[in-house]
């Protein structure tokens, strides 16, 4: 197993993870963030990340996308949540629609891992085409269920990917 591979399951790994991603569109392109991943080379997906105890969802959404993107955002309205089970790997993801309202965008940081260890590889305005260009298995999932920018902002309820 990669130092990297290691260093993700010690930090996010056999737990229940509760998760913020915000679906942010910019010149009818999404931002994304491509991470070193487990099982694959990469993973592109909407930045968010972890909510700590004692945080309200909008404060975590836009703290993940400042830490994430040098973005500071407004959240405009929830949209769905997606399940992760893949062991050691478990989360639970609340998405939102969000909007810029300034900062400079940029590759940021994950202050859960150490300088030398980070997985935040590029941050990028995609298409969706380019999303949908992406390997299997290198973009969320959720990209899976939808084949525009219309589509994604109308998916409602639960969906989930638990591979068998």
């Amino acid at each position: 197993m990669a130092d990297q591979e290691k260093e993700i399951i010690k930090n996010f790994g056999n737990k229940l993870r509760v998760r913020v991603c915000g679906i942010c569109i910019v010149d009818n392109k999404i931002l994304m963030i491509r991470h070193l991943s487990v099982g694959n080379k990469y993973l592109w997906a909407p930045p968010g990340g972890g909510l700590d105890y004692g945080e309200t969802t909008e404060e975590a959404l836009k703290r993940e996308f400042l830490e994430e993107t040098g973005l500071f955002v407004s959240v405009e309205r929830f949209l769905f949540v997606h399940e992760f089970l893949a062991k050691p790997l478990h989360g639970i993801e609340l998405f939102f629609l969000v909007k810029p309202k300034g900062g400079e965008l940029g590759k940021g940081f994950d202050p859960e891992l150490e300088k030398g260890k980070q997985i935040i590889d590029t941050v990028m305005l995609l298409s969706f085409e380019e999303i949908l260009q992406e390997p299997k298995g290198c973009v969320h999932h959720i990209f899976t269920k939808c084949n525009s920018i219309p589509e994604l902002l109308s998916l409602t309820g639960h969906f989930a990917f638990i591979p068998k």
